[in-house]
């Protein structure tokens, strides 16, 4: 049997070190943006490449369906990256660039958010819904890692995984879907996930 376990520890050990240093006040921000959000009864539009696509659509399931279902308002997100027959027409017929921004032209809302997600910051794609969000007034949620790139600049609130890594950043972004929907387990559902 091969012997992993320095290669174990050293992940564990920096994923565990860049856990710790997230700034804690920016999750605060976020969450008390997205339950303002839901208490309006306004979208939440999110979006991602590749494994941040994944990420997108667990955010949707664990919020739409996890925390909703013991709410009387709901939330409303709407995963961008979902439907495979919308981007692949959007890709082939526009461009690859315009797959998130063409679907919120005409659904964006004064009110609604958005939840953009890039490892690297710099996802034209993802770029391109930001900033056309932006010249509407919407506020933005980026989740990013490595410098940030261009979308820590443009969000109004920045969950910012400082590694140069997009495997732990991956992942703690999904820490902080799940941390985000635990904290409104307890204080909107009074469940408590962490006994």
């Amino acid at each position: 049997m091969k012997d992993y376990l320095d290669l174990i520890h050293s992940y564990v050990d920096k994923e565990v070190e860049v856990l710790k240093s997230l700034d804690l006040n920016k999750i605060n921000e976020a969450l008390n943006l997205l339950e303002e959000t839901m208490e309006a009864e306004k979208n939440i539009y999110i979006f991602g490449n590749g494994g941040s696509a994944a990420t997108a659509s667990h955010f949707q399931n664990d919020f739409n369906k996890g925390v909703s279902e013991y709410t009387e308002k709901k939330f409303r997100f709407m995963c961008l990256n979902d439907n495979v027959a919308t981007l692949m027409a959007i890709a082939n017929d526009i461009g690859y660039d315009e797959v998130f921004r063409f679907q919120l032209k005409g659904k964006l809302q004064e009110g609604d958010i958005v939840v953009a997600i890039s490892g690297s910051g710099n996802s034209k794609n993802v770029l391109n819904a930001v900033e056309y969000a932006r010249s509407c007034g919407n506020k933005i949620i980026g989740l990013t890692g490595y410098s940030g790139g261009k979308l820590l600049e443009l969000s109004d609130i920045s969950l910012h995984v400082p590694v140069n890594s997009m495997q732990i950043t991956e992942d703690l972004h999904m820490v902080f879907d799940h941390l985000m929907m635990s904290v409104f387990y307890k204080t909107m559902c009074q469940i408590d996930h962490l006994k």
